[in-house]
């Protein structure tokens, strides 16, 4: 089982052999390198994607962009009576992912702005491979359009919980067909199986609307609130050894076995996941939901692998990226609200690299990928209003 991969026992490589690449991956990647390699597209054509997800919450009208400047700050500032929601445009944010001490990258990052096309609500997520990294890559591409769908379908009467854990259900349904097809794998799996089917991958989603932050967790990767000034975990880590975890894994006839930390059955560090066939009923795809209403003192919101947390507390990396966004000049200054090439924010960006570096100071042995957003109002309001 030498050499298997993040959350499975057996992983990394010897000492010996590694040495040498362990100093190359400590580099810190920007996330849209990363992105780039994993999907198989260039910078190029990424861009402009990007972009057009961001012009999709403007009003793109020549013969409404008058009023619509005019009136943009009365817009923020009131519901809207036709969608019955408060308008907003797309938070500030920053990403960082990077491969760490690992031999292989197997977290993905997704941020998709206004995903969904009837109302302002923002989607992002973190998914943390382990065993290989193509469930990862799968969530990335393809968990935001499944959550549309389910939202789309219960738009009359939506209820996030029953939404978001349909989604991962038609999620961890599609890679188990895919598993189960005949597709070729071109992954660099340790385990080799004929279908790759011994892999999976967490998962944590927030979406964010303008009056609430729905968050779903299905493994140990975590999303942290922080509320004028105190740390809120928004998720709790699905560990093999959590009381409930624990009992539930033997009630569906596993065992946990503690070999280097407790392991469903031995070989699995977190107790729920998408994929991972070969442990089910054990380990499931099931999501805790949490939605959280938004509120004035709500500063920021921090997604992450358990790369970061394993490391770095709730509280400490709510202090960092505190920090990092009153670093920022003053609302109405030419440097304020920077937006990088990859149409990021330059405050959560800094924050994300720095909570990146932080974890592996520390000494992370794991992939670390950090999603930052931005959630103040109070600055957004006063920086539209100066440049307005």
């Amino acid at each position: 089982m030498a050499g298997m991969c993040c959350g499975v026992v057996g992983e990394g490589d010897s000492p010996a052999s590694s040495r040498p690449s362990r100093r190359r991956n400590l580099d810190l990647l920007p996330f849209k390198y990363i992105a780039d390699m994993a999907s198989g597209t260039s910078r190029k054509r990424r861009q402009p994607d990007l972009k057009k997800d961001f012009e999709s919450c403007e009003d793109s009208s020549d013969e409404k962009s008058d009023r619509s400047k005019k009136n943009k700050k009365e817009d923020r500032e009131k519901p809207s009576t036709e969608g019955n929601f408060e308008v907003e445009e797309c938070p500030k944010f920053g990403v960082t992912s990077v491969c760490g001490r690992r031999r292989d990258m197997e977290d993905s990052v997704s941020v998709k702005p206004c995903f969904s096309s009837q109302e302002p609500f923002h989607y992002f997520g973190v998914f943390d491979g382990h065993g290989c990294s193509h469930v990862a890559t799968m969530c990335k591409e393809r968990l935001h359009e499944i959550v549309k769908e389910e939202m789309n379908e219960g738009q009359e009467n939506l209820e996030w919980n029953n939404t978001m854990q349909q989604g991962f259900a038609r999620m961890d349904d599609e890679v188990q067909r895919w598993n189960s097809s005949s597709q070729s794998v071109t992954c660099r799996c340790e385990l080799q199986t004929p279908h790759c089917d011994a892999v999976g991958s967490t998962a944590v989603v927030a979406v964010v609307t303008p009056n609430k932050i729905i968050v779903s967790n299905c493994g140990d990767s975590r999303a942290v609130l922080c509320r004028n000034g105190v740390a809120i975990p928004l998720s709790s880590d699905h560990k093999p050894d959590r009381p409930d975890e624990l009992l539930r894994v033997e009630a569906a006839g596993g065992r946990v076995i503690y070999w280097d930390g407790p392991r469903v059955l031995g070989v699995l560090a977190m107790s729920r996941a998408i994929g991972d066939n070969y442990l089910k009923p054990y380990v499931i795809s099931e999501p805790e939901v949490t939605v959280t209403e938004r509120k004035e003192e709500d500063e920021c919101l921090i997604l992450a692998s358990d790369g970061l947390w394993d490391v770095v507390s709730n509280d400490t990396a709510c202090g960092v990226v505190r920090m990092c966004l009153k670093a920022q000049k003053l609302p109405g200054t030419p440097e304020n609200n920077e937006v990088t090439t990859d149409g990021s924010d330059r405050a959560c960006s800094d924050a994300s690299i720095l909570l990146t570096k932080l974890a592996l100071a520390r000494h992370s042995s794991d992939n670390v990928s950090v999603v930052v957003i931005d959630l103040r109002r109070d600055q957004r309001q006063a920086s539209n209003s100066n440049n307005n």
